[in-house]
């Protein structure tokens, strides 16, 4: 009896321990865990700060350029400046590197989960949508610009924790005040890089 106490009460513990480690992220660019519940996120705010940064590199004012290991999002500015956001990107498996076009923009888009993923979400038990309207539960999030023809997006999210960590099936996620602030400022056949 008292073995089967000591049993429950550990794994009381160890559920009650599991939010606090779903609350924060290690940040690879500063090498802290970064706690975004402390911060009062609210559901449309980055946990990593939006600033703007020198920027010394080769790239043309408008060009983006996503740093997947980093985490981060530049948009070029002139003058060398660029706007620096947090991002989440691929999860292990889904991470990829090339050279994009913003093919187009949308604010509020809805969501048509490839075939692919709505089957990999199946055999976890998850049945994903066919097609789910935009709006603030919409995994895409405020808005999203799309990249060449490909299957990738840049895109808000209804799930801003997941900034800065490798959690997506490929796509570059923002939270939805970042995401939005990005859209205003680049225009359709804007250059996108992504690196490794």
């Amino acid at each position: 009896m008292r073995i089967s106490h000591l049993i429950a009460a550990a794994l009381v513990g160890a559920v009650l321990a599991t939010p606090a480690a779903a609350s924060s992220f290690f940040d690879p660019v500063t090498r802290q865990w970064v706690d975004y519940s402390a911060r009062g996120v609210p559901s449309g705010k980055s946990p990593i700060r939006r600033e703007r940064v020198r920027y010394e590199g080769s790239y043309a004012p408008g060009t983006i350029i996503i740093d997947t290991s980093e985490r981060r999002l530049y948009h070029v500015l002139p003058n060398g400046r660029a706007m620096k956001y947090g991002i989440g990107v691929g999860r292990e498996g889904f991470q990829w590197a090339g050279t994009q076009r913003i093919s187009r923009k949308a604010e509020w888009p809805g969501w048509t989960p490839p075939p692919q993923m709505r089957a990999r979400e199946r055999a976890k038990g998850k049945i994903l949508p066919a097609h789910m309207p935009g709006g603030p539960n919409n995994p895409l999030g405020a808005r999203a610009m799309y990249l060449g023809s490909s299957l990738y997006r840049i895109h808000g999210s209804n799930e801003p924790w997941t900034i800065g960590t490798a959690v997506s099936s490929g796509c570059i996620r923002m939270a939805n005040d970042d995401v939005v602030h990005l859209y205003d400022n680049v225009d359709v056949g804007a250059k996108v890089v992504v690196k490794r």
